[in-house]
């Protein structure tokens, strides 16, 4: 029988015996470095991800995406004239309290000036309670604010950002909406009132921009004679506005009736101007003319009598918030008068248009 042969393990005597074995073909072998090539792209892999990263991040910041904490005093809050005129310091207080407590949810919006400075478009109620809370306390947790960065192509633009804002959040009322239209208009922002009307309240009803319209003759009436502006109810308003249609002297003896003695609150100073627009106008009184060749010595004549008026003429018509309609001149030869804030070079044109091509 042929004798078998008994398979051993090969030996390798390449390294010492008990010394480490070779890694098996197709695998690197520890402590060895990786190649040049692989290192160079993950290298620019990584470069390419930052790059993403901080590009992302500009940006969002540039788009107003991005929340920014800012230095209370690197906000220029007077950057923009403001549509409110008072702070309810209720509302205020209470707007303190809650960023004592909870700390700022609602990021203000501003736009960069340059120089590390900002200007505020929005969140003036915010930006005053925190100072107050950091000059009453001193912590640093009130020395930042929260903000979005806008970019506002023009400065008409920055005041329709401001006024939608309030609006969303806290109403205007109608004398502070008519104000910021006037000021800016004052200011250049706009060129015309009108046009003031229509970029700063575009999403409001065609009426409501009509009795706004209304309340710029008030403004520019009475600004500075009233002293609770933002009290004047839409009421109220509308028909001061057609009084002072009345003439040239009808805002100087609102303003003289105002101040002497100014109103102590805001119910005096509305009653005041609902009695002077109801009482009518008093005619002065003729004074009384001697009869033809009367003398010394003849009896008094009796005191002549006018001669009767026909009739009143009736009151002026509202056909739309500030324009009115008022009829004379007889029912053969009617005579048709148009007046009102809402009166104006625009107003006349699209009536030249209608007339002409109705």
């Amino acid at each position: 029988m042929a004798k078998r042969r008994r398979l051993t393990p090969a030996q390798y005597t390449g390294l010492p015996s008990g010394g480490p074995r070779p890694a098996p073909a197709g695998l690197p072998r520890a402590g060895l470095a990786a190649a040049p090539i692989a290192q160079v792209a993950g290298e620019a892999s990584a470069t390419a991800a930052l790059q993403e990263v901080a590009g992302e991040l500009a940006s969002a910041r540039a788009e107003g995406r991005l929340v920014l904490r800012l230095a209370l005093d690197a906000v220029d809050t007077g950057y923009l004239l403001r549509d409110r005129i008072d702070i309810d310091e209720e509302a205020l207080a209470q707007l303190t309290d809650s960023l004592r407590s909870h700390g700022q949810r609602a990021p203000i919006e501003v736009t960069d000036l340059g120089g590390g400075r900002y200007g505020l478009i929005s969140g003036f109620r915010r930006m005053a309670a925190l100072q107050r809370l950091r000059a009453e306390t001193g912590d640093d947790r009130f020395g930042s604010v929260l903000a979005l960065l806008r970019r506002p192509d023009t400065a008409g633009d920055a005041y329709v950002a401001m006024v939608e804002e309030n609006e969303v959040r806290l109403g205007l009322s109608y004398y502070e909406r008519a104000r910021i239209a006037a000021r800016a208009t004052d200011l250049g922002v706009f060129e015309t009132e009108r046009q003031a009307l229509q970029r700063l309240f575009a999403t409001a009803s065609r009426s409501r921009r009509s009795k706004i319209g209304s309340f710029l003759g008030v403004y520019r009436a009475l600004d500075g004679a009233l002293r609770f502006p933002v009290a004047l109810p839409e009421r109220l308003g509308l028909a001061l506005a057609q009084h002072l249609e009345a003439g040239p002297d009808a805002a100087a003896r609102l303003a003289a009736l105002l101040a002497d003695p100014p109103a102590q609150d805001a119910a005096e100073e509305q009653a005041r101007l609902a009695a002077a627009i109801a009482a009518p106008a008093a005619a002065p009184e003729a004074p009384p003319q001697p009869a033809e060749g009367s003398g010394p010595g003849d009896p008094p004549a009796p005191p002549s009598r006018a001669p009767a008026r026909p009739g009143a003429a009736p009151p002026p018509e509202e056909l739309r918030p500030g324009v009115f309609l008022t009829v004379g001149g007889g029912w053969t030869k009617p005579i048709l008068t148009l007046s009102g804030p809402a009166v104006g070079p625009d107003f006349r044109e699209r009536l030249i248009h209608w007339l002409q091509n109705g």
